[in-house]
């Protein structure tokens, strides 16, 4: 019989002051998960106003200095409080020591300091929000940053406190990695899953200080004037540019290479078959790592950089889709005559499959030079970019979380509402945003408060379709605090996985494990490993 431990990580020691002053990576996991949520919360509830205002042409609900400090604010919040540390910091904060054998990350106050300067951050950008807001959208582009007004320098100080607190994660992640596995783990025994956190960790201590003296020179430039973006005092208002993306887009792989670690984790276990290609899957998160790099140029297509550089960017832009289809071959190799559960971790594994792959071949249209002078700035990009980072990272996250909660709470969720919640988000998802590769294709630019009225019919089944994407994330949300006091308990491996984690309690103790763990098996052997779920 399934039963909840009396004693464990959640309840011992008990007390605020234990929770904000713990050193346990599970109970930092937990307090970064409801502090990223509470940023999806806000991110949310103005992405539902940025439908609503662009329900019908003209005003609606906003007028548009409103709408541009909105539209700021969803992109800024999403991409900085949530995605970039939604998946590492809190899930991985959680379950990677664990996956590991070891005890905790291997320098645990470094881990609180970390949540604390992410807070910090947070707190800064909300002082931002209600000072003057910002309308420079997310990407804080000069000249009009360093010209317009609102609270930029807040902003942007914002961003910078948060990029210690990944960095600092990223240096813990690191070390554990190496320093922490149980005895007999080698490298190739890891799950993938860490193998796409090492990878994301590298990238965060290698491009994040790019993007920290980036913003301190524009606040410079605000605050002092030194020249540095501006053509009156000898400076280059591109270089910006250049420095912004030489960070942002490898942080796209910062959001999207742990979504793809958790992919990996769940397929074989909801296929119940050893994942194919091991290798190629952990060495292609390091070609992904490496190529993201060098492919910042293709934001830049139309920004006056020479024909040549272009060209150059295009050829990498394609080059990084080699690694990306090896993980996708290998994902879909595993799927076939595997004993597939359709569980809701297993739906979101789907989703994230059929969502990402759009959002990757439809990047082909904007790494191809041709195409991308009529579809850069438009809703088509929009629409990409959701779909490689909502259909892709914010699926991937969900599917952990779904896959997870049950070791982190030690109880389940409701499977019905589960899947009426996943199939409410997925089919929201694309009425809202599928449209817009069609807004895109006929030329509505991104970013305008109002436009034409022949872009009105797609624009209503866009916003109806954020709606019902809403829906679903509200009904997700009450089904999963439901289960922290009414679900049923779900026994230490309730989905027959084979990593280390669920030869745990559910909820672990706060030293993970009550003997020291044995590695008896790798993590996706299925085909010798005799193992059953537990629900």
């Amino acid at each position: 019989m399934n039963t909840i431990p009396e004693i464990n990580y959640l309840n011992h020691p008990k007390g605020i002051k234990s929770w904000l002053l713990t050193l346990d990576h599970k109970r930092i996991g937990v307090l970064y998960l409801v502090s990223i949520l509470t940023a999806f919360l806000l991110g949310g509830i103005f992405a539902v106003m940025i439908r609503l205002e662009l329900l019908t042409p003209g005003r609606d609900i906003m007028g548009p200095q409103t709408y541009n400090q909105i539209f700021t604010l969803h992109g800024a919040i999403m991409i900085f409080l949530f995605i970039i540390p939604g998946i590492p910091v809190a899930l991985g904060n959680v379950v990677l020591p664990l996956m590991l054998g070891a005890k905790d990350v291997a320098f645990p106050r470094l881990n609180l300091a970390s949540w604390y300067i992410y807070i910090v951050g947070a707190l800064v950008a909300l002082y931002a929000i209600f000072s003057g807001s910002v309308d420079t959208g997310w990407t804080f582009y000069t000249p009009y940053s360093t010209e317009t007004g609102g609270a930029v320098v807040a902003m942007t100080l914002a961003v910078f406190i948060l990029g210690f607190s990944s960095i600092f994660t990223g240096v813990n992640f690191v070390v554990t990695i190496h320093k922490l596995r149980a005895p007999g783990m080698t490298w190739f025994k890891m799950p993938l899953f860490i193998w796409s956190i090492y990878a994301t960790a590298i990238i965060q201590i290698m491009a994040t200080p790019v993007l920290g003296i980036t913003l301190i020179l524009l606040a410079l430039e605000r605050i002092v004037g030194i020249g540095i973006f501006d053509p009156a005092m000898g400076g280059d208002p591109v270089l910006f540019q250049h420095f912004f993306w030489f960070y942002s887009h490898p942080a796209v792989y910062i959001m999207i290479l742990p979504a793809m670690g958790v992919i990996s984790e769940l397929i074989p276990v909801f296929s119940h078959k050893k994942i194919f290609g091991y290798r190629a899957i952990a060495y292609s998160s390091f070609g992904i790592a490496f190529i993201s790099f060098l492919v910042w140029g293709h934001h830049m297509f139309i920004s006056g950089q020479s024909q040549l550089a272009s060209m150059i960017f295009s050829f990498l832009t394609f080059l990084v889709a080699i690694p990306s289809g090896v993980k996708v071959f290998n994902w879909t190799a595993t799927l076939y005559k595997g004993s597939i559960w359709l569980q809701t971790p297993m739906l979101y594994a789907f989703s994230f499959l059929f969502l990402f792959t759009i959002g990757g071949l439809t990047g082909l249209f904007l790494g191809t030079l041709a195409t991308d002078v009529h579809l850069t700035d438009t809703y088509f990009v929009v629409a990409h970019f959701h779909y490689v980072m909502m259909g892709g990272t914010v699926m991937a996250f969900l599917g952990g979380l779904h896959y997870w909660w049950p070791k982190m709470f030690g109880r389940m969720y409701s499977i019905k509402w589960s899947r009426i919640g996943t199939a409410l988000i997925f089919l929201g998802f694309n009425v809202t945003f599928l449209t817009q590769f069609v807004l895109g294709t006929k030329g509505m630019p991104r970013r305008y408060y109002t436009y034409l009225d022949q872009y009105r019919p797609l624009n209503f089944y866009s916003s109806v379709g954020s709606w019902i994407l809403a829906l679903g994330f509200i009904i997700t949300a009450i089904y999963l605090i439901h289960s922290l006091r009414k679900g049923k308990p779900a026994g230490n491996n309730p989905w027959g996985g084979l990593t280390l984690e669920w030869t745990t309690t559910s909820p672990p103790p706060t030293e993970n494990f009550q003997t020291p763990p044995v590695l008896t098996h790798g993590p996706y052997d299925y085909d010798t490993a005799d193992v059953k779920p537990t629900i």
